[in-house]
């Protein structure tokens, strides 16, 4: 039976997009004006500590191109990126918001995008 070892990178993204993780995330967030919003860099902290403690490996690198505003069923796209280069999308969703806590869930894609040759 061959022996198969998986780098960390590969293990991580293996992780992440088995069985399309589902995560359950909140955080606490400023409201602005009359909405409340969560910046792309403290979402992008956030999810990646979710990530990192669901998965037991370590904070994966990931970054959200726009700041999460607090209304139900609103979305983005993040992208977490391995040592390797390699990628895996991941669409925050908001579930919910309690004043200013915005609640939202973390689904990453089932299939990791090769890094460029």
């Amino acid at each position: 039976m061959p022996l198969i070892r998986l780098s960390a990178t590969t293990s991580l993204l293996t992780a992440v997009a088995a069985g399309a993780l589902l995560v359950g995330c909140s955080a606490e967030v400023t409201v602005e004006k009359s909405t409340p919003k969560l910046s792309a860099d403290k979402l992008a902290t956030t999810v990646a500590e979710k990530l990192a403690a669901t998965t037991g490996q370590a904070k994966p690198n990931i970054t959200c191109p726009e700041a999460l505003e607090g209304k139900v069923d609103t979305t983005t796209r993040c992208k977490l990126t391995a040592d390797d280069g390699s990628t895996l999308g991941v669409t925050v969703t908001v579930t919910g918001v309690d004043g200013t806590k915005i609640n939202f869930d973390v689904k990453a894609d089932n299939t990791p995008t090769p890094a460029p040759s």
